[in-house]
Order: C-alpha cells, then structure tokens, then sequence
C-alpha cells in the first residue's frame, strides 16, 4: 500500500550561517545550567564538575567529528535517520531515529517543566490550586497552566515556519551570551578561589562524584545534532555544515565549564547548599544587588525558549523524515502548505510536553537521565555508522572529511559505549525502575508505530524512498 505523505511541498533552504550556530549552541546552553550548576558542584567539587564537563565535552567533540562528516556528506532532513540507513540498514535507522527523538522530546518536556519552576523564583508562591503530590512534590494548577501555555507558544512559533523560529533563535541566544559574559567576567576580578573548595568531592569520591555528573552530560550538550535534523533548511556550502557543528559544540564545552568556574567563585559548599538556583544567586553575588540575580534568571527564561525552539525543530524533522520513508504513519510526515513546517509532528510533540507539567518538577530529573539514554544510543549509531561507510565507501563524497577517522571514530564508538554504561544496574548513576518505564514505554510505542507501517506500506516502499531521498548521492544498495 502506498504511503500518502505528500511530495509537492518540500523543505527550503533559508537558514544562514548565523541561523545555524544559533540553532546549535542555543540548544545547548538551554536552561539545565541555571538549576542544575549548583548540585554539579556538590557532587563532584568544583575542579571536579569542570573535569566532568571537560572529560564530557571531548566525548561529544568525537562524536561531534563523526556527525560532522556525515552531515556534510549527506545533507538530508532527519540526519541520523540517513546515516544509519545507508550504514547499517532498516531497523537500525529507526532504532536510532526514534532514540535520538526520546532526547528531543524529553527536552522540550523538560523545558515546559522548567518555565513554572524559573516563574517561581521571579514571583514567589504563584503556585495555587493544588492537584496533587507526585514524588513528595505539590502539583499546582496554576504552576502547570504556566507550562502548558509555555509549550503552546514555542508549538505555534515552530508551526507557522522555521524563518520565525530562527529569528526568535537569534535574539535570545545573542540576550544569554551577553548576560554570560557579564556573568563571567564579574567573577573572575570579584571571586575568590577560597570557595571553591573542595576541588574534588570527599565523601563520594573522586570518580564517584565526577562520574555522577558526566551522565548529565549527554543531555546538556544535545543540540548539535539538531543541524543535522534541519540539514535540507540550511542554506550553506555543504563543508560549512560540519564546521558550524564542530564551532557549536566547541563554544558550549567552554561556556559549561566558565559558568561552573563562575558559580565556584562566588558561592561556598554553604551558600551553595542553601541555594535553589545557584547562579542566580552568583550573578547577585558578584554585583551585591537582586537586579542581577533576576537578570540570570532572564538569561535563563532565554536559555529555556532557545532549547525548547531548538528541538521543537529536531524532533519534528525526526519524526518527519521516519514518517516520510514510511516507518512512522503518513500522517506524521505532512508539511503544511504555506509554511512548510512538518505541522502534525509539531502537534505531536506539542501535545507530549504539554502534559509533562503534570508530573511536577520531580520530572525534571527523570526527563534529563531517560533523554539521556536514547541520546548516547543514537551517538553510538551514528558512530558505528562512520565507521561502517569509512570502511564500506571510501570514495564517497566528504566535503568536510576528518582526519584520522578510523581513530576518531573507533574512539568515538567506544566512548559512547561509555556513556551507555553509566545508566545500565550497577552503575553508581543508573536509571531508576521509573526512568527505565519513560524508555520501556517510548521504545514500546515506537516499535508498535514502526510494525504498524511495515505491515501498511511495505519494505519496498520504505526503501524506494529512501533511495529517492538520497537521490543526487552516490548510489548504495537498499537495505
């Protein structure tokens, strides 16, 4: 049976070098940073919570290498979904495509949990009407319509097209990079390295502590990989592609560890235990006035609108390209008309977060480690699959080709089977029985949404699309 995605309305190329550095570095500066400094710094000690990101941040530059290439290579909407198609095959481009889309979802659920939580600071005990108690946490009626209506503006941006989506990208990352390096220079001349002891932490252990913030990691650097995602909506030279993913990912390494030197600067274990949003309370510390704590936080409702913008895109794209070469349902591979946007998984994805507020900001921890998972799951395909077409195609085309690459990506595969490890039992990090349900839950859904549309359309189908949406490349077999 033929799948009824429409092919008159295509994609179009309009975002400019700016639109896509933007797009990256905001995704990943989000708001995570302004709640979760403070306990990185507990867990792991000061010099420890920068290691951790440092140790981290060259993880992700591999894999970063790797998606790079790739990109530059096969600039096509849905970016994993391609490269692990031509690599390893069918199934395993839907395992990773929809793994991957675990991460953008639980991103831009998270973002819909943290807006009423940032709200809270700005405007103390808003929160009425209460619904009920999840994780000993008070769910308030008001505290969830903040959320909710949140997630239904950043839904309407991304429906009505990715030219205003883009500008608001723009604006607001330029407001967070300024506040930054205000933030950053201020304590630098006014901290003191007296109260960033303990460098390292004392009671967990060295390891123990770092370790515990490295599985954070993943989550807080998804973002890059959004570039991919919105490949056929760049309007650059194909090299360029890989270099502005490499600049992003660089940028957001060093902006991590200076907000972390910053917030140790300015606050010891005291204040810093004391504290609920600690650089805020940095940001007021270094300029002894409440003006600026509430502009961090500002920074920090930006930080949310470029992170949840930014995934709003990648998700979408996602789970367009998994629906338009017939893994997913027709319906969710429609683009609207005018603007051009995948409008049915916009909706899709504005419906799951906008229920996320629901589950209180316990949620916000449950989100990050399960988002997290099916991130390092994709990098690892994603990895493979470098190494697989380095081996396989070796004349393929690579406008942006990384040296060394064999290395780079036998490093980058092993490193991602890492960051794997730390969630699965016995690790000192691994996921609780109710993080494992979001993952059980997503991949069981997906899997009933990927049977579905075998059966429906057909293999051949599936593959002959994916043929023609590699059309223009150099040929390689259906798989």
């Amino acid at each position: 049976m033929s799948n009824d995605t429409s092919t008159a309305v295509q994609l179009t190329r309009v975002l400019a070098r700016t639109d896509v550095l933007a797009l990256a570095f905001g995704a990943m500066i989000g708001w995570g940073w302004i709640v979760l400094t403070g306990s990185w710094i507990q867990s792991a000690g000061s010099l420890g919570a920068i290691t951790a990101f440092l140790l981290g941040g060259l993880i992700i530059v591999l894999v970063g290498l790797t998606y790079a290439e790739l990109a530059s290579a096969m600039p096509k909407v849905g970016g994993e979904h391609v490269y692990s198609y031509r690599a390893l095959g069918h199934f395993a481009s839907f395992l990773c495509t929809w793994a991957i889309t675990l991460g953008y979802v639980s991103v831009v659920a998270f973002e819909a949990v943290a807006l009423p939580t940032v709200v809270e600071h700005l405007f103390p005990n808003y929160a009425v009407g209460h619904l009920w108690t999840l994780a000993d946490w008070d769910v308030k009626a008001t505290w969830v319509a903040v959320g909710v209506m949140g997630s239904l503006i950043m839904m309407t941006i991304n429906y009505v097209g990715i030219r205003t989506a883009a500008l608001v990208q723009k604006l607001v990352t330029l407001l967070i990079l300024a506040v930054g390096i205000l933030f950053i220079t201020g304590a630098l001349f006014e901290g003191s390295t007296a109260t960033m002891e303990p460098l390292f932490p004392i009671e967990e252990g060295v390891m123990g502590g770092i370790m515990a913030v490295i599985i954070m990691v993943p989550f807080m650097f998804v973002g890059f990989d959004v570039i991919p995602q919105a490949a056929e909506e760049i309007n650059l030279p194909f090299r360029e592609i890989g270099r502005v993913l490499m600049i992003s990912v660089i940028l957001a390494v060093f902006w991590y560890a200076l907000i972390i030197l910053g917030t140790s600067l300015m606050l010891n274990p005291e204040a810093l235990s004391k504290s609920s949003l600690a650089v805020p309370d940095a940001m007021q510390a270094v300029f002894q006035a409440p003006w600026a704590g509430n502009l961090m936080v500002l920074a920090g409702i930006a930080g949310i609108i470029t992170s949840w913008n930014a995934f709003y895109i990648g998700g979408s794209r996602a789970i367009y390209a998994l629906a338009h070469s017939g893994m997913l349902p027709a319906f969710l591979g429609k683009l609207h008309p005018r603007y051009r946007t995948p409008t049915n998984a916009i909706l899709l994805i504005g419906a799951l977060s906008s229920l996320a507020p629901l589950l209180g900001r316990s949620a916000l921890v449950w989100l990050v480690v399960a988002g997290g998972l099916g991130i390092v799951i994709a990098y690892l395909f994603v990895s493979l699959s470098f190494l697989v077409l380095r081996h396989r195609e070796p004349d393929m085309p690579r406008p942006f080709k990384v040296r060394h690459g064999k290395l780079v990506g036998i490093l980058a595969v092993v490193l991602s089977l890492f960051l794997a490890g730390l969630y699965l039992p016995g690790s000192p990090s691994a996921l609780s029985a109710l993080e494992w349900g979001i993952v059980a839950g997503w991949m069981i859904l997906g899997l009933g949404l990927y049977a579905w549309s075998r059966s429906h359309y057909g293999l051949d189908y599936s593959k002959r699309m994916m043929q023609e949406e590699m059309a223009g490349d150099s040929v390689y077999p259906g798989r």
